[in-house]
């Protein structure tokens, strides 16, 4: 990875930070369109409604005939990546309380994270991660089996969206000149668009009858499509992708602190414990020096 200036390290956390905000803020508000809508069409609107706006402001089809046939490859499999991540994240959060499925969601991103443990600080840090999830997700799947189905599928498509995500955040052309990840990103939305659409344009009907639940839909878009995806391909950028991983640990304490502000879902003693425990791994984690970059790309065991 190349080496990067203090000012674009001390970014990285900050954007972090604002897709943690409203990678669970639009989703709350989306647990209030379903007493409108049904899942499936709160889930095509939010992905339309990003597509449109990846759309209007990138034009992403433009670097489509720049790229490589295997960069092609991996937008397709982000796009479909995100078709179904998206889908199955909101079939679990109709079902779960928002603190568990954040939770749950990153379990699998601590796996990442894992592989690129190179120092007792960052292993304390990992462990650190791993206790306040676990504390936080309290598992209990004979309540909800179904929930955490689908909670544990979106566990294994988040895992998927940031090794995908992370390949696109510094890419070339065909002709070496480098290519957004930002609109990456927005062909790739465009590509879940047109996946999703045979299933729930037919259960967002309802909401072209009122405008009122049509802008809430495009406001969820932005909120949890726009926002976060666009913030992470600006950390991705920055961090190596272990790294990346494991201060995404905050996820499941936004989620905790949305749930209660949005939803009125109450955190427990157990819950407070968990965000406590993730905020310090967080606190603890050490992103590599230049030097250590240096010397593990030597050593060929960069991640």
């Amino acid at each position: 990875m190349k080496e990067l200036s203090e000012p674009a390290r001390l970014a990285a956390p900050a954007f972090i930070a604002v897709s943690s905000v409203f990678h669970y803020l639009g989703p709350a508000f989306a647990v209030l369109l379903f007493a409108r809508l049904d899942v499936f069409g709160v889930t095509w609107l939010r992905i339309a409604g990003a597509a449109v706006v990846f759309a209007g402001w990138r034009r992403p089809w433009r670097l489509w005939p720049r790229l490589t046939a295997g960069q092609r490859r991996v937008l397709l499999g982000l796009g479909l990546v995100l078709a179904a991540m998206n889908t199955m994240f909101y079939l679990a959060i109709a079902r779960l309380p928002l603190a568990t499925v954040g939770s749950v969601e990153f379990l699998g991103v601590i796996v990442l994270a894992a592989a690129g443990v190179r120092s007792l600080r960052n292993a304390l840090a990992l462990g650190l991660a791993v206790a306040g999830v676990v504390t936080l997700t309290g598992i209990r799947l004979a309540g909800e089996p179904a929930g955490f189905g689908y909670a544990f599928a979106n566990c294994a498509l988040f895992m998927l969206y940031v090794t995908l995500g992370h390949r696109i955040a510094n890419t070339r052309s065909r002709d070496g000149s480098p290519v957004s990840g930002v609109d990456q990103l927005g062909a790739a939305m465009l590509i879940a668009a047109i996946v999703t659409t045979p299933l729930g344009l037919g259960y967002a009907a309802p909401a072209f009858t009122h405008p009122v639940w049509l802008l809430a839909g495009v406001a969820v878009g932005i909120c949890s499509s726009v926002i976060p995806y666009v913030t992470d391909q600006l950390a991705m950028a920055r961090l190596r992708r272990a790294t990346f991983a494991l201060m995404l640990s905050i996820l499941p304490a936004c989620a905790t602190v949305i749930g209660l502000l949005v939803l009125a879902q109450l955190p427990t003693v157990s819950d407070l414990l968990g965000v406590a425990l993730v905020i310090a791994a967080v606190a603890v984690h050490q992103q590599p020096t230049r030097h250590h970059e240096r010397e593990e790309t030597r050593c060929g065991t960069s991640v």
